[in-house]
């Protein structure tokens, strides 16, 4: 069978088992399956087998009849990089190809075996097993080729911006965002305008991915009248990488969207810019109904290190959830404004044990004699990340007081709190 042939059986093949098609695969001793293994080794062999083809030899598979094959080809040209550079015009021909591909097609690292059944290197049990995510698409992976392509992908890609498919246009933005170059920054502000909200969220990412200030006015419109909240959110996020001091009032609106998560974003995008004139706000959006706003702007107050964020996070750091009381903590250690003391104090309390640990982090960031009893206090925690980060946070304020307890600690049961005790102790005695 020739090798462009192989590709495309190949190809269809690990087509049929990411979608399912195939029949139920059987389980193995050690619970991997037959699928799994067959789909590793037809992903692994096309793409083997396309890395010893020509470039003029990939281009000829782009025409294929299977939209797998045709995927794993422009996988095979990202491969090459600069080198695939004759084959521009044919990837930029099949941007528009929306054809669903699994997206294990040309992604071998997205499994892993190191042999031993069922663990992989990390510990987590997933040794052997396929990470699911979205199907990708032969004009998604055009894209990603285009790109890495580099420059001399961005005039031809440039040209399908205004006037290509809505598939091909959200991708060639795509691309124009990967690529970084700063004249695309005008065609991209132009096409904010688009019909279809997914092109319109694209050429949004893209312009946070350049980075040029002269996007910020305009995306910070799209932030408050674009009708999809898809693209209201990617705007947060953009104007959020941009970091201008120019998109804190739109976010500051962004705020009170009607879409949580572009509530949410907003106040990670405040945080990222760091301008002051955003506490009040942030502040307020520690009321949100929605405990993933208030996480997010209590980060965005401890981002932003101005202590008038003080009351409003001595308020969260007893919310209703965890997480949120937790980021508080940090938040107040992370401004070290002694008025964070007291409650910080009363959290080394709360019921969970995160939020007692990040407590006891924040307190030893504060450096306060104040918190030397409480600190004391919980080396007796039950819990022993606690009972350490409260032996660092003594350390770290350095007080005579705490030499009893840390040599009471030095005989934990956990060798964790003991070492960080032990260190404790010698930089007490040290500063007497």
């Amino acid at each position: 069978m020739s090798p462009a042939l192989l590709s495309t059986a190949g190809a269809a093949f690990v087509l049929a088992v990411g979608f399912g098609l195939a029949p139920t695969p059987r389980v193995a001793a050690n619970g991997a399956t037959d699928a799994t293994t067959a789909a590793k080794s037809a992903a692994a062999a096309p793409l083997a087998t396309m890395r010893r083809d020509t470039v003029a030899s990939l281009i000829a598979q782009l025409d294929s009849p299977v939209p797998a094959a045709r995927a794993l080809v422009a996988c095979a040209l990202a491969e090459r990089k600069a080198d695939a550079a004759p084959a521009i015009a044919s990837l930029v021909g099949i941007l528009d190809d929306d054809a669903p591909v699994s997206p294990y097609i040309c992604r071998e690292e997205w499994w892993r075996n190191n042999g031993d059944g069922d663990r992989d290197d990390d510990g987590d049990g997933f040794g052997n097993s396929w990470r699911q995510t979205e199907p990708t698409t032969p004009g998604q992976e055009a894209a990603r080729a285009l790109a890495r392509i580099g420059a001399q992908s961005f005039d031809p890609v440039l040209r399908v911006l205004p006037s290509g498919g809505g598939h091909a246009r959200g991708n060639a933005a795509w691309v124009l965002g990967a690529l970084r170059d700063e004249r695309a920054v005008t065609p991209l502000v132009t096409q904010l305008n688009d019909t279809v909200a997914k092109v319109r969220e694209n050429v949004v990412w893209a312009l946070g991915s350049i980075r040029d200030a002269r996007a910020v006015e305009p995306l910070g419109r799209v932030l408050g009248q674009d009708q999809s909240g898809d693209v209201r959110k990617q705007a947060a996020w953009a104007l959020g990488a941009i970091r201008d001091e120019q998109g804190v009032d739109p976010l500051l609106r962004g705020l009170k969207d009607r879409d949580h998560a572009v509530r949410k974003q907003a106040a990670w995008a405040l945080g990222a810019v760091r301008d002051a004139r955003a506490v009040d706000g942030l502040v307020g959006a520690l009321q949100d109904t929605q405990s993933a706003v208030r996480h997010q702007a209590v980060w965005a107050l401890g981002a932003i290190r101005d202590a008038r964020g003080i009351p409003g996070l001595a308020t969260a750091i007893t919310d209703g959830d965890a997480e949120v009381r937790r980021q508080a903590a940090w938040a107040l250690g992370a401004i070290r404004d002694p008025r964070g003391v007291d409650p910080l104090l009363r959290a080394l309390s709360d019921r969970d044990s995160g939020v007692r640990k990040q407590s006891a982090w924040a307190l030893g960031s504060i450096r306060d004699g104040r918190a030397v009893t409480g600190l004391i206090t919980a080396l007796a925690d039950a819990q022993g990340e606690v009972r350490k980060q409260a032996a660092w946070a003594l350390g770290s304020i350095g007080d005579g007081r705490a030499a009893e307890g840390l040599t009471v600690a030095l005989q934990d049961k956990d060798a964790d709190v003991r070492k960080q005790a032990a260190w404790a102790l010698g930089v007490v005695v040290r500063r007497q």
